[in-house]
């Protein structure tokens, strides 16, 4: 075991509020995610509300899912609202080009994505069409949600069976411009998305929080451009005319290739370390990224947006390339676990983040069985669960005293402890990865400016890296609690195991 990591954290020194935003969801049209996955029709077998799942409902539920975006991702900007509305049998169909070129029926549209919402208790992030659509037909399904009173998007509503507008607080202006969203220019884009964001007008009180389709990955340029064409009018989302008030960015974590980007379940150590170190280049890019930003916008008034991130793998043998389905491990977990500690630190700019996909997609929370309907849960999961308590608490600096146990890979240095704090009201909740794939640490928490009272711990390992959750198997990752942590004269002492998470929930006064 290596040398106790000391950590000070100054729980009476407040930071900037870590939005529950952060803990956001994505949903797109994209292999059994939406059928199969949310939705299985209202004559099937599965409990369900709707043709809505009910299991996956109470799954997500008690994560406390903040937000859930859709349709896209890349099926946004092929996608044409007005085809997901009205009698199911009349709904025309489509091809889904992006993801398996399979038909898409429309079953699963506007109406059934806010009776989701409604279910879950999740705030709406409906994302538009840029790439193929109009500018109208964008500004008609913002008056078709949110408008009241009587309009012809209103009459249409309320003839499809919905009298009351929905909240929607959060739109999309496309998706991936500089690529499936239609390869435009930064400076193209920037044009398009002023134009479009204009036309998305606030009906009543619902106030849309409009989102710019942003860079990919560390394409900086793309940043400054949209942040060039704000302050062409006037300053930073503050135009009275309402241009976007966010921007977004997209980064997965892949130690591969596009072409090979590695297996879910079977790798070894260095290809482990490689991804922990492409996870961890994610506080880079936020960084970079927020201080592009905040040349034009010194005050934080916009914010960034990370609406698609998450671990990519090669697809399990004998599933669609097209659907993206994957296996979901340890390692996986301790990707996510790694993020929120990023997205922590860097709460004054980050409003939102969307984990890709929340069902039978990517990093997913859950898997259903096709054959049996049977879910599972991730290890990916676990760790959005034990983290629900930072969501809109505030953020707590921590500060590690001496050396913090590193591996080197390649030319970089991974240091292999983590750790993230934030404080509501009496309860202190603190959050601890360790990276080391085979060596077990300790972590001495110094707790200044309040005394520890009382202690929960949970601790989410597995004997392997490659452990992951089967509806054979599915608690061969799940936590536990951590009776080992101790209380002492100035914190708590916190032993982990290899590659661990842990959250300790503290009581100070």
């Amino acid at each position: 075991m290596s040398s106790p990591v000391r950590a000070i954290i100054n729980v009476d020194v407040e930071g900037p509020t870590i939005s529950r935003h952060v803990y956001g969801h994505f949903a797109e049209h994209l292999g059994r995610c939406i059928y199969g996955g949310f939705y299985v029709g209202e004559d099937s077998e599965i409990p369900n509300e709707g043709g809505i799942r009910l299991d996956v409902v109470e799954a997500l539920r008690a994560l406390k899912i903040p937000n859930l975006r859709w349709p896209g991702g890349c099926f946004a900007d092929e996608y044409h609202w007005m085809d997901g509305i009205g009698p199911k049998e009349d709904r025309p169909a489509m091809v889904n080009t992006h993801w398996g070129n399979v038909e898409e029926n429309n079953h699963f549209g506007t109406h059934e994505f806010m009776a989701l919402c409604e279910l879950l208790g999740a705030d709406p992030y409906v994302n538009g069409n840029v790439g193929s659509g109009t500018v109208r037909e964008m500004a008609d399904w913002v008056e078709y949600l949110t408008r009241d009173g009587d309009s012809p998007m209103v009459r249409l509503r309320k003839q499809n069976g919905r009298d009351e507008p929905w909240r929607v607080p959060f739109w999309g202006i496309g998706n991936e411009a500089w690529g499936c969203g239609g390869n435009m220019s930064a400076q193209h884009y920037a044009e398009e998305a002023r134009r479009y964001a204009t036309y998305c007008r606030d009906h009543g009180d619902n106030t849309l929080y409009r989102i710019a389709a942003g860079a990919n990955s560390d394409d900086y340029v793309w940043t400054e451009t949209l942040m060039k064409a704000l302050n062409e009018l006037g300053g930073c989302g503050r135009d009275p005319r309402g241009i976007y008030q966010a921007i977004s960015v997209h980064y997965y974590t892949i130690p591969g290739t596009w072409a090979d980007k590695g297996n879910a379940t079977e790798f070894g150590e260095d290809e482990y370390y490689t991804t922990m170190v492409k996870a961890a280049f994610t506080d880079e890019l936020l960084r970079k990224h927020s201080t592009v930003m905040d040349c034009y916008d010194p005050d934080r008034k916009v914010g960034l947006v990370l609406d698609e991130w998450g671990t990519w793998w090669n697809v399990e043998p004998g599933t669609n390339p097209g659907f993206l389905y994957q296996q979901n491990t340890m390692r996986d977990a301790l990707v996510a676990s790694l993020h929120f500690d990023i997205f922590h630190r860097h709460a004054e700019r980050l409003v939102m983040a969307n984990i890709a996909q929340t069902v039978n997609v990517l990093q997913a929370m859950i898997l259903t069985d096709p054959e049996t309907g049977a879910l599972v849960l991730t290890p990916t999961y676990h760790v959005f669960a034990m983290n629900a308590g930072h969501q809109d608490a505030a953020s707590l600096r921590v500060d590690t005293v001496g050396e913090v146990p590193a591996r080197e890979v390649g030319s970089e240095k991974l240091e292999t402890v983590s750790v993230s704090a934030s404080r509501k009201g009496d309860d202190v909740l603190i959050s601890l990865s360790n990276l080391d794939a085979s060596e077990a640490t300790e972590v001495d928490v110094d707790l200044r400016g309040g005394a520890a009272g009382a202690v929960h711990a949970r601790i989410l390992t597995a004997d392997a890296l490659a452990a992951h959750n089967t509806s054979a198997s599915p608690d061969a990752v799940a936590p536990r609690d951590h009776l080992d942590v101790q209380v002492t004269d100035t914190g708590v002492r916190v032993p982990m195991p290899p590659h661990s998470f842990v959250t300790v929930a503290v009581s100070v006064a």
